[in-house]
């Protein structure tokens, strides 16, 4: 009976000590959270990298709406994100005058569709910036910010005074190349065949450097080829980025950088924004997740009676069969991942965690001031935890985990690339003035 009473009593402690440590971890979750929502309140968020679609910058269709894409002012009013760089991206085509002038056109179209959200659809909450001061001024006044940034200087064709016209037009960074290389430089798709153009920056490429120096617009690095990278480093007389790059060690992509490019931008004085794209964080990871939610997305499309294409056929169909396709495809992709996120064991996506390694390994290689965020929405970028704008603090709430402090924080999300585009533009003054740099 003794043994009995003891017994009772133990198993009543261990009981009373679960509980009590159940209660001490939601206790510190909570507050973890309450500390991470106050920084996420206190500093400026900004994301380097956001696709744009000119059919939603339309007087029906536009971004005072959530169009069920990543990025628009509902998602980002909803997770705290306050600057967005909207993307003047050009697909790479021939490098003849028909190719240049059909780029020129794209590009042309997308400015006017930002400039068109800024000026006529929402001017009462977002507006464009151009410098860190107008980005601080119109944070500090409540709106949305908007910057652009050109992804592949294909655009710019033969023609070097359209850096001057693109500077004017609001842009204040460009990559020479995309996937494939442009007739400014090599791109790191160059790495699956071993082909390459120019063995670097071409000639031309070399003198729109001098061009983008003199206007004060950052060179972004994130997609040309490392051999590019390593001649624009030492052309350049004002500090590089990468819009949208992460660690090479971490997850072995041509679109990551790895150590020495990342010892390159220190000592350039730039910063590597890490990017939120599954595959360019955990490859691996990646594909098993994707093997295993393609087939059960394929289930949930036919008991919606939906038929699944791939890519290559998608893009056969006309822009209105196209844009129809895509707007259910990511109805059932929404509804398959809802469900998937009901089985957790099951399913193992890339995620917040797995993308913050990443923030983690750059700060330590390269220090805390050469690091920032980005996420490639619109792109096919989204890790889980960070899908979209609506969910931004899930970020901060993981470095608030990590240990990194308000300012860091702070430089993390905004600080190291405004800097970058003061120095960057510091240059441009002193080379227009004539002078030595």
């Amino acid at each position: 009976m003794k043994n009995l009473k003891l017994l009772v009593a133990t198993l009543l402690i261990i009981v009373s000590c679960k509980t009590e440590t159940k209660k001490n971890d939601e206790t510190m979750e909570a507050e973890l959270l309450a500390k991470a929502k106050g920084i996420h309140e206190r500093v400026m968020t900004l994301d380097t990298h956001n696709d744009i679609n000119v059919r939603n910058f339309t007087a029906d269709k536009n971004y005072t709406q959530d169009l069920g894409n990543q990025v628009n002012l509902p998602k980002m009013i909803a997770g705290g994100l306050d600057v967005s760089w909207f993307i003047v991206y050009t697909g790479q085509g021939d490098l003849t005058d028909e190719g240049f002038d059909s780029a020129y056109k794209n590009a042309i179209s997308k400015f006017d569709a930002i400039h068109r959200l800024t000026k006529e659809i929402a001017p009462d909450k977002i507006e464009l910036a151009l410098t860190s001061a107008d980005a601080k001024r119109i944070y500090a006044s409540g709106k949305k910010v908007a910057m652009i940034g050109i992804e592949n200087g294909y655009p710019i064709g033969k023609d070097i005074k359209r850096v001057k016209e693109f500077y004017d037009l609001g842009a204040r960074y460009m990559s020479l190349s995309h996937n494939g290389h442009s007739q400014l430089c090599d791109s790191n798709t160059g790495e699956r065949d071993d082909v390459w153009l120019h063995g670097g920056v071409s000639p031309l490429g070399k003198e729109v450097i001098k061009e983008m120096n003199k206007w004060g617009i950052m060179i972004d690095v994130s997609h040309p080829a490392k051999s590019s990278m390593k001649d624009m480093i030492e052309l350049s007389k004002a500090p590089m980025i990468a819009s949208h790059s992460s660690a090479r060690a971490l997850c072995n992509h041509s679109r990551n950088l790895d150590d020495e490019q990342l010892g390159w931008i220190k000592e350039n004085g730039g910063v590597v924004q890490t990017v939120a794209f599954n595959a360019y964080v955990n490859t691996e990871k990646n594909n098993a997740y994707n093997k295993a939610a393609t087939a059960f997305m394929e289930d949930i499309a036919k008991e919606q009676g939906f038929t699944m294409m791939s890519r290559a056929d998608a893009r056969k169909l006309d822009e209105k069969a196209q844009e129809a396709y895509y707007e259910q495809f990511m109805k059932i992709r929404k509804l398959a991942q809802d469900k998937m996120a009901e089985n957790p064991d099951k399913f193992d996506p890339v995620n917040v965690s797995d993308f913050v390694d990443h923030i983690d390994y750059m700060v330590k290689k390269m220090g805390i001031d050469h690091v920032g965020i980005s996420s490639d929405f619109d792109g096919g970028g989204g890790v889980s935890g960070w899908n979209d704008a609506s969910e931004t603090l899930n970020v901060t709430v993981e470095l608030v985990k990590r240990g990194y402090t308000e300012a860091e924080i702070e430089k993390l999300w905004s600080g190291n690339l405004l800097r970058v585009l003061d120095k960057v533009q510091e240059v441009a003054q002193k080379i227009q003035k004539g002078e030595e740099v």
